[in-house]
């Protein structure tokens, strides 16, 4: 069902710099990007650390609170609309809290989903420019990743160019840097492929070639996919994100280069200080607030289907500098979105949350009880739903976290669907709360905020502490099986031949200590969209293997996963419009009571 949304009241020019003094943030640290936006930014040449170093008046550190969900469903979940609910019922409710959030991607925008800012009254603002260009941080990742294929293929040209003048690469110590054009590195090696912002089908898989020279095949990801997009999110300092970038591998020498078979890096190429030039400011976080004026930090994009799926690091850390509690969103459901931001973004920064809120709703539950070809209606439907929530809080359990069940509340819920969804928690011992922050802002809210309040100040004493789903130390491809048999639910693992021949390479050549970064549709447990919330006991196909040195984790691709998504048949550009006055319109899901409050893109 549509939910329209509220009228957007005028953005409040002041009402961003209200939170960041609420927050205790210098003045001097904030740089206005127009009216409602700020980057938070040390005055040079001082380090980001300074702006996260702690300000608040009682000088303890925040609570970290991770939102996450079931597995989506076109319906939508609304992980957004309940996270900037809570925050603001958090504020309501007297306490300092911040949220930390994803820049959206103009993939999704585009596409399916909408804009990425939350719903009706529980929306951070100003919404039309966090959906658009924003602070032209993802433009920045998109340069800075195109540059560097502009760089490989440069170098390729040269090496061919050389080869054609009979020339070999000129003489040179063996410690001196390659010159250009003679890295070694080898064209049918090149892994490093280029990206654009918006869905496109027709560049998935290319034909690049040089001035009519060789040509080799290539392809473009979404930029929200770009290791340099999951590089910046988990980078925590300038130092930090000029090492990954050096890290980043493009492809391999061949046999006749200085070393062959040996990973060539944007280091080799020289491309990591201008690279770095293009990302300075996006490394500083967005400051913007929600409608109620709660600060929220929007900062970087990675997908949770093909990269890590959350925030960055840096903004993490600003927020819990300044804030008693931060609200965090991880991607799609939490067997995906969740496991990363716990495996990977909290493992590489240090940090974990104190509690997980998992929202779900009953038509999502309806959904996944009917299965791909059932009917949601259908009497039982919800109560053959309700094993998979159950196996959702299960997977929170394995990592020691207390969990908290948002019930959005949707047009059209029956009173006894949500009463048997809260009495189905209650019996899993499981507290929950009704959420209705989409039609009542910050007071749908405040119930949740309660519950999350009590689940927190139960942990001061002893709060959890990291148990992760792999020790690092384990094989990739025991890393792999352990997240498809533990938390998906299958009976096991096929490698396909590439993906195996890969995954031994990368062991040999010292990654086995990096993290998964499990690429597979958010719409099943499986590899397999239509296999539906409840799949368990299949085989789990990996495809294919792309190793992110820089990101410090391993992408295993299963199943028909793409990472270059592809606009709908009814794209959500068609019913964007721009008024006279400049206004726009459509954005949002559900704005103009044309689409629907969709979830994560597909």
């Amino acid at each position: 069902m549509t939910r329209p949304h509220a009228p957007r009241p005028p953005v409040d020019p002041q009402a961003v710099d209200r939170a960041a003094a609420a927050l205790h943030l210098p003045p001097e640290t904030l740089t206005a990007y127009g009216p409602g936006v700020r980057k938070v930014a040390p005055v040079p040449p001082g380090p980001l650390d300074a702006v996260a170093a702690d300000r608040s008046p009682d000088g303890v550190p925040g609570r970290l609170v991770l939102v996450s969900a079931v597995t989506p469903t076109k319906a939508g979940e609304g992980k957004t609309t309940v996270s900037v609910g809570l925050a603001d019922g958090l504020a309501r409710r007297g306490r300092r809290a911040a949220l930390a959030l994803r820049e959206p991607s103009l993939g999704p925008v585009f596409g399916v989903k909408g804009g990425g800012t939350g719903g009706g009254r529980a929306q951070v603002e100003p919404a039309d420019r966090i959906n658009l260009h924003f602070t032209g941080d993802l433009h920045a990742i998109g340069v800075a990743h195109d540059l560097l294929a502009a760089l490989v293929d440069n170098d390729l040209h040269f090496a061919a160019l050389d080869a054609a003048k009979g020339r070999a690469a000129p003489d040179r110590a063996a410690d001196a840097p390659a010159p250009t054009g003679a890295s070694g590195l080898a064209p049918e090696t090149t892994t490093w492929g280029r990206v654009v912002d918006v869905n496109d089908r027709a560049l998935r898989s290319v034909t690049l070639a040089a001035g009519g020279r060789a040509e080799r095949p290539s392809r473009f990801d979404i930029t929200a996919a770009s290791e340099i997009m999951a590089v910046l999110a988990l980078a925590d300092s300038p130092q930090d994100l000029r090492a990954r970038l050096g890290r980043i591998v493009v492809g391999r020498q061949g046999p006749d280069g200085p070393t062959p078979g040996a990973d060539v890096t944007a280091a080799d190429l020289g491309a990591v200080d201008a690279m770095l030039a293009l990302l300075r400011d996006a490394l500083a976080p967005n400051l913007v607030t929600t409608r109620e004026g709660t600060p929220a930090f929007v900062h970087a994009g990675p997908f949770a289907n093909i990269a890590h799926g959350a925030s960055s690091v840096v903004a993490t850390r600003t927020a819990l500098a300044h804030a008693q509690e931060v609200v965090t969103e991880a991607g799609f459901g939490f067997d995906l979105g969740g496991e990363k931001f716990l495996d990977v973004k909290m493992r590489q920064a240090g940090l974990w949350p104190r509690a997980v809120v998992l929202v779900a709703t009953a038509k999502a539950l309806r959904e996944h009880g009917a299965g791909p070809d059932g009917d949601p209606a259908e009497a039982d439907a919800l109560a053959r739903g309700l094993p998979h929530l159950a196996r959702h809080l299960a997977n929170v359990a394995r990592f020691g976290l207390p969990a908290v069940v948002a019930i959005n509340v949707f047009p059209g819920d029956v009173e006894a669907d949500l009463a048997a969804l809260e009495a189905f928690c209650a019996e899993q011992g499981v507290p929950t709360a009704r959420v209705t922050a989409f039609a009542d802002g910050g007071a749908g809210g405040e119930a949740l905020a309660d519950r999350v309040l009590e689940v927190l100040d139960a942990t001061d004493a002893a709060p959890p502490t990291p148990r992760y789903a792999y020790p690092d130390d384990a094989p990739l491809t025991t890393k792999i099986e352990a997240l498809a048999t533990d938390l998906y639910g299958a009976a096991g693992v096929a490698f396909d031949d590439a993906a195996a021949e890969e995954l031994a390479r990368l062991e040999a050549a010292g990654y086995g200590r990096l993290q998964v970064c499990m690429a597979k549709t958010h719409l099943s447990f499986a590899d397999d969209p239509k296999a539906g919330g409840l799949a368990e006991g299949f085989t789990l196909r990996v495809r294919e293997v792309r190793l992110s040195a820089g990101a410090g984790f391993v992408v295993a691709v299963a199943g028909r996963i793409v990472t270059m998504p592809a606009l709908p048949r009814e794209p959500a550009a068609k019913r964007v419009r721009v008024g006279d006055d400049g206004t726009v319109r459509g954005l949002m899901q559900g704005e103009g009571g044309t689409a629907t409050d969709a979830g994560e893109p597909t």
